[in-house]
């Protein structure tokens, strides 16, 4: 399913979107959120990697939770982004327990302590769970207003499978666009996966 948005500027699409999330009661979102991260785990292209890059939820999103533990109970690199403001950067860091080594950065989001977990070269990630405000079904992505997650795939210099999670009420029939803006390969909901990794 998707939804309609009335307007086409990014600013106000992220605000009706935003708000749509910030409405689901608690305990849906958990829900919810249990059901993506099972289709999730059932990706060959997540079962195949060893190494994963994620991010700890913050706020209204898709709970991560559940996918991290997973990450390291199966014995894989769980890697997760630090966002460096003053050069608008991503820099990926090796996290063997998020409970003890996050705290909070920019806007509040936890992200890894940097005296204790140590950088990791972005030509090892191997799937990369990819935040952000509204997709459509071919992978179009409007993120948060940053730029990071644009910069730091524009920067990869060998393309891990993209992933993001999503609640079905954040995917658009359309997105406005420019050059800067990157696509995703898949988008994981509660119903369906959607994008050039369906079904794999």
């Amino acid at each position: 399913m998707t939804y309609l948005v009335n307007i086409d500027s990014k600013s106000e699409i992220r605000k009706q979107v935003l708000a749509r999330r910030d409405a689901l009661p608690a305990p849906e979102r958990r829900a919810l959120s249990t059901r993506i991260t099972t289709r999730l785990l059932a990706l060959e292209a997540y079962r195949s990697a060893r190494c994963v890059m994620a991010y700890a939820s913050f706020g209204s999103e898709f709970e991560t939770a559940g996918f991290l533990a997973d990450v390291l109970a199966q014995g894989k690199k769980l890697v997760l982004p630090r966002v460096e403001r003053g050069s608008r950067m991503l820099q990926p860091h090796a996290v063997d327990d998020p409970a003890r080594q996050l705290a909070p950065g920019v806007w509040g989001i936890p992200q890894p302590r940097a005296d204790e977990c140590p950088p990791v070269p972005a030509s090892q990630l191997e799937f990369v769970l990819v935040p952000g405000v509204a997709f459509t079904g071919r992978g179009e992505r409007l993120g948060y207003g940053g730029g990071y997650y644009d910069g730091f795939i524009r920067g990869l210099a060998s393309r891990p499978h993209l992933v993001a999670a999503a609640f079905e009420l954040q995917l658009l029939p359309e997105l406005p666009s420019t050059d800067r803006d990157q696509a995703i390969d898949l988008v994981v909901t509660e119903d369906a996966e959607y994008g050039v990794l369906a079904g794999c």
